[in-house]
């Protein structure tokens, strides 16, 4: 059975990946309206009717806009921990108490998706990142933390593709136009990854047996997606990885579909 990963924004304005194995899909995050994500749905051949249900990662409006419209217009389920629907709750709308999925920081299943979600470092009530299998495939998605932790890494081992952020370049942030109590924000344990850290997360990563890393979440005042890419794959032959034949890299674009990939 065939995995499919298609990252359809990944930006501080927006995030939201659609996964499916060809009888179950998937939304992890719902950062657009609800019009927008219906017809990227539809770009990328799927209907937003028919998925099984929307795994959020933590309350911020990047990442909520479009889940409550959703919800109500198809009937679907949200996944979410108990903090994160605590702070999610007013800003999405009533949705049907039958809709309404708490999980746990331990594995769950929707249908023949198995799930285990990542506790992150990022200033909300309760984020987490996802690690989602079907068969021998898996796909993480590590996004909106402002470091990786021993315990991340373990938890995306064996990834077949892990969406990590590479937020900023260090030196654009500090020198950038950014207010100082937001630049502090961002360079935080709580904050966004930068494209150093990344690095140094790619590097382990493939020392845990993931092969492909697409670089998400890249900030269009701090950074430039070819210098993530160019300070992602620095890091990695240095470490002698070669891109393109160990690993394979790629950026997600912020604010239309990436693509998809397929997972054999």
């Amino acid at each position: 059975m065939s995995l499919h990963f298609s990252p359809l924004l990944s930006s501080s304005s927006g995030n939201a990946s659609l996964i499916s194995n060809g009888q179950t899909s998937i939304l992890v995050d719902a950062g657009a309206t609800g019009s927008i994500l219906e017809k990227m749905l539809r770009d990328v051949g799927q209907n937003a009717a028919n998925l099984a249900g929307i795994l959020i990662t933590h309350e911020h409006v990047d990442h909520i806009k479009g889940v409550g419209v959703l919800s109500r217009k198809y009937n679907l389920p949200i996944y979410a921990n108990s903090a994160t629907w605590e702070q999610m709750q007013p800003k999405i709308g009533e949705i049907a108490l039958h809709n309404i999925r708490i999980i746990e920081k331990t594995e769950f299943f929707i249908r023949n998706f198995c799930i285990l979600p990542i506790p992150l470092c990022h200033d909300a009530a309760d984020p987490v990142g996802y690690s989602i299998m079907s068969g021998n495939r898996k796909i993480s998605i590590l996004t909106d933390t402002g470091k990786i932790s021993e315990k991340m890494l373990d938890a995306a081992a064996g990834s077949t593709i892990v969406l990590l952020e590479a937020n900023h370049d260090l030196e654009m942030l500090k020198n950038g136009k950014y207010p100082y109590h937001l630049k502090n924000r961002i360079l935080s344990s709580k904050g966004h990854l930068s494209n150093i850290k990344a690095g140094a997360a790619a590097v382990e990563l493939y020392q845990r047996g993931v092969r492909g890393i697409v670089l998400g979440h890249i900030s269009s005042q701090n950074n430039i997606k070819q210098l993530a890419y160019h300070t992602v794959l620095t890091q990695c032959e240095q470490a002698g990885i070669i891109i393109g034949k160990d690993m394979a890299l790629t950026t997600a674009n912020r604010k239309s579909i990436t693509g998809t990939f397929q997972l054999k």
